[in-house]
């Protein structure tokens, strides 16, 4: 004979499997269940301890049951991953793709990619979409120039409200508590910075993005492997760009060559960048090595067919877009946390730097 507290049990399922409840559903209150069912509350609350166990329900103080499970699993639905990633097709995005592909097509689940082309209005109208449609079981994100206020950051935090995980890749928002999968930006910086440094170059000029968090994290890498040098660190030898000025930096070319003009080396905030200035100095007559090492970030396939093949510090991007993909899969099939993870850059040199012995 079934017991009390596994009537409720398997009546929350039922609206679960029926489609009334769905996850992010406040579940009906301790008295209302009380009256439905004509128990006690202590029957309600086996139950719902039952179901907790079970990862159907989770309890918020001061607010009530919600639904936490898999609502499309358990009614046999396809697992739906969105990836929305400022870009698809170019840089290290179409290995990020792959490596979280290798592992949803392993796990029989359903890859939808959207674009935000950088833009936050965009974001902005997909995060909307996803909340009114629910029809995604999680999210892996790219942040949009993450280094300025976004207006977006409660479009997440609802998403989070309605159970949907979202898990960032390859950055993040430091004003949210969503974990993130991302090489260690700083240690990128200081990398890149450190060798020049060893190759004897002591006027080290940057290049980096204002309005990207990787862009701060690389700076402050690069300013570490100075400062252990005692370097001093010159402010007109560094060069901030946003998103809009590295797509047209060509136009501007007599600003980077100007402020170049003291500099032995530098470093790029990445590949991107550092292709362009090869190409900057070289028109004006600099040529790498000899006058003037650059160092990439992220070891793109542009490090490696740049005119001058670039030394770089390499991104794995394959690994992060799988561990985000495990992640991810791992909350929503079996209820396991996601946790940030950084991996440590390495730094794959090519013909971009020279040893110069300064006097």
């Amino acid at each position: 004979m079934q017991k009390k507290y596994e009537r409720i049990v398997a009546w929350v399922q039922q609206e679960i499997e029926s489609g009334v409840l769905s996850r992010g559903d406040k579940l009906p209150s301790e008295n209302d269940l009380m009256e439905r069912f004509g128990v006690s509350r202590q029957t309600v609350r086996r139950a719902m301890e039952e179901l907790t166990e079970k990862n159907v329900v989770e309890g918020r103080r001061g607010s009530g049951t919600y639904v936490t499970a898999n609502t499309r699993r358990l009614t046999g639905k396809e697992i739906r991953i969105a990836v929305m990633l400022t870009y698809v097709d170019t840089y290290i995005f179409p290995s990020i793709i792959k490596g979280i592909e290798s592992v949803l097509s392993r796990e029989g689940c359903i890859l939808q990619i959207a674009m935000t082309d950088n833009a936050v209005e965009k974001e902005r109208t997909l995060l909307r979409e996803f909340i009114h449609t629910q029809s995604v079981d999680g999210i892996i994100a790219e942040t949009v120039k993450s280094a300025l206020p976004n207006p977006n950051m409660e479009l997440y935090r609802e998403l989070e409200k309605l159970g949907i995980p979202v898990l960032f890749v390859n950055n993040y928002y430091k004003e949210l508590s969503i974990p993130h999968i991302s090489m260690d930006d700083r240690r990128a910086g200081y990398l890149a910075a450190r060798h020049l440094t060893e190759c004897g170059h002591t006027r080290i000029g940057g290049i980096f993005k204002a309005d990207d968090g990787q862009g701060h994290l690389r700076y402050a890498g690069y300013t570490d492997a100075l400062m252990e040098q005692e370097i001093k660190i010159r402010g007109d030898q560094v060069i901030w760009i946003d998103s809009e000025e590295l797509r047209t930096m060509e136009e501007e070319s007599a600003k980077f060559v100007k402020r170049m003009k003291g500099c032995t080396a530098c470093v790029c905030y990445n590949d991107e960048t550092a292709y362009k200035l090869v190409n900057i100095l070289s028109k004006a007559g600099r040529r790498v090595p000899e006058d003037i090492s650059i160092v990439g970030i992220d070891n793109s396939g542009v490090a490696k067919f740049c005119p001058v093949p670039l030394t770089s510090v390499e991104n794995p991007a394959e690994e992060l877009g799988r561990t985000a993909a495990e992640s991810i899969v791992g909350k929503i099939l079996r209820n396991e946390n996601m946790e940030t993870q950084e991996f440590m850059p390495k730094l794959v040199m090519r013909s971009s730097v020279q040893v110069i012995h300064e006097m």
